[in-house]
């Protein structure tokens, strides 16, 4: 089964593909979005890619991690994490997670502590390709 993980920021959108048959990592790139967009256009753009990547990858699941509910808002941020869900629903996935660190790292059977390290490619996961990540 082919999964996707997906973070937001104000202007990039970073995505792993990982095939959970293989435990291996295919893939991990970044929509990054023109500076010359306006909002509505940049929202269209990541909400286009996005949909390509799903077909061209077959992603059956999905999970973004979402704002920290302490951290500062930022609106753009927020924006494009909607139209991450919104791309998520007009897709053919199967299923899809939407959290925070706590969250998915409890529901990866990991601790807090570690989690930002493993996404920051510090630590070690144990997962095959785990080198691709930037």
């Amino acid at each position: 089964m082919i999964t996707i993980g997906i973070r937001a920021a104000p202007k990039v959108v970073t995505f792993a593909i990982y095939d959970a048959d293989e435990q291996a990592i295919i893939n991990v790139e970044e929509i990054k979005i023109p500076a010359a967009f306006e909002t509505p256009a940049a929202l269209k753009y990541v909400r286009s890619n996005l949909l390509d990547v799903l077909r061209e990858y077959k992603v059956e699941r999905a999970g973004v991690r979402v704002t920290e509910g302490m951290a500062t808002p930022n609106i753009e941020r927020i924006q494009i994490e909607g139209v991450i869900l919104e791309a998520f629903a007009s897709s053919e996935l199967r299923s899809y997670y939407v959290g925070q660190i706590a969250s998915i790292s409890k529901r990866l059977g990991i601790d807090r502590e570690d989690f930002k390290p493993f996404a920051d490619g510090k630590k070690d996961p144990g997962v095959e390709n785990c080198d691709l990540l930037p």
